[in-house]
Order: structure tokens, then sequence, then C-alpha cells
């Protein structure tokens, strides 16, 4: 399995708070079967994104980890006016292992109205924004035909995992759900922060996927499109 969203680099945003547990994640992933992990630190008003900093980290964790899981670089990008600028001008900066493909945060609190007008622009310059749990997010959980019309605009959505099993509540489990079985989810990943209340494991909701939507399903989400994402290919969507 491929885990193209967790937040693995150590002191630099809202995830591990150590050396010492990023490594603990790093094996806790690799013994669940995620061969390739993308460190994806925050992009926010609180956290400023130095991608040439953060690089210099990965390469100090691959140091510390061997070869598994692989490491790649990508950012949580989220959408405030200046970085949505930001990534017009230099789009690169943010995007997943220097491929077109970006993964994007909407606010808890509003959604740009300029939103569908960026979406373009960043598809006129090759660009894939991936939307990142939107079953979480409780404007979208109002409203999921909106999702399904960024997708018709090029976007690609990835469901955190452990909302498939329940574990952020009823409404995300549900709209989880509905994006399912709407055939909008392109790809799971952990969103993991640390060891234990949010940890990088992905195989119990491959299995439930697996279990509800069909192998095939589980292994598009967990391991094909993963992989056409961390090495710069499309994927079927």
């Amino acid at each position: 399995m491929i885990d193209i969203h967790c937040h693995i680099l150590p002191e630099v945003d809202d995830g591990p708070k150590s050396w010492d547990i990023a490594q603990q994640m790093c094996r806790m992933a690799a013994v669940d079967g995620t061969q390739h992990i993308v460190a994806t630190p925050h992009s926010n008003d609180t956290y400023f994104y130095d991608r040439k900093y953060l690089s210099s980290l990965l390469e100090r964790l691959r140091e510390r980890v061997g070869d598994s899981p692989a490491l790649s670089l990508g950012c949580d990008f989220h959408l405030s006016f200046e970085n949505m600028q930001s990534a017009l001008d230099v789009p690169q900066r943010y995007c997943i292992a220097n491929s077109r493909y970006l993964l994007i945060e909407f606010s808890n609190f509003s959604i740009p109205q300029q939103i569908e007008d960026w979406m373009t622009q960043m598809s006129d310059r090759g660009i894939v924004p991936i939307i990142t749990h939107p079953e979480r997010n409780p404007l979208l959980q109002q409203n999921l035909e909106r999702v399904s019309d960024w997708v018709k605009l090029g976007c690609a959505v990835q469901v955190t995992a452990s909302a498939i099993l329940g574990g952020w509540g009823t409404r995300a489990h549900q709209a989880a759900q509905w994006l399912f079985k709407k055939k909008l989810v392109h790809v799971l990943a952990s969103d993991g922060h640390d060891i234990v209340r949010r940890p990088p494991v992905l195989s119990q909701a491959r299995e439930a996927v697996a279990k509800e939507f069909g192998e095939q399903t589980a292994r598009a989400l967990l391991e094909e499109n993963p992989h056409a994402i961390v090495t710069d290919q499309a994927f079927t969507r």
C-alpha cells in the first residue's frame, strides 16, 4: 500500500513531536503493509511551508528508517487566499513528489468563493488537485454534491481510512459512504499524525473496503491510484 497523506516529519506541524515518534510511525506503517509514505506537512496560517528545509528533514528521516517505507514529500495545502495565489505562481512547490498532484484542504468555516475558477486555472497549468478528507468537513457534509462538481472540473478525492471504520464519528462515516456509492473516492490515506490517536495504518480500512465494495476497488484506492500519483502518472477517475 501507499499512503499519500501522512504527517510523518517531526517538529514541523501538529504531527510527531520527536524523531523517535516519527521513526515509530514509519515502523508501524511498514508492519501494517505500507511500502511508501508521502510526508505532507501543513501549509496554513499556523505552519509555514519551506520546501527546501522540509526536503532536508525528509532525507534525515530516510537515513534513520532506511528503505522501508520509501518516503516522498508533499504538502497538506490549506486553501487560504495567499496559498491559492502562491500555488498559481509556483504549483510545484507544493505538489506530491514533483508530480502534477496537489493535496488541498478546505477550511471547516468557509469555502472560497473563487474556488471553481482557481481549480480551472490549476487544471490549465496541468495540476490535479486532490481534495483531502471531504467526509470530515462540516460544510461539505451538508452539501456533498459540491464534491461531485469539483471532480467534474478535474479534481480527485482522498478519504481518510479511519473514517471508513467510524473513527471520525457517524456523520463522517455516512459522508464517506455517500462518496463511495457515488464513485467519488479515488484514494484512501491515513492522515496519520502520531502512534496513538491518529496512527499511520491502512490495512483495516483496506479490508473493510474490499469486503463492502470489492477487492478491485480496494486495490485501486490503496495501491494503483496512489502509485500513479507518486510516479506522476494518470489514473482512471
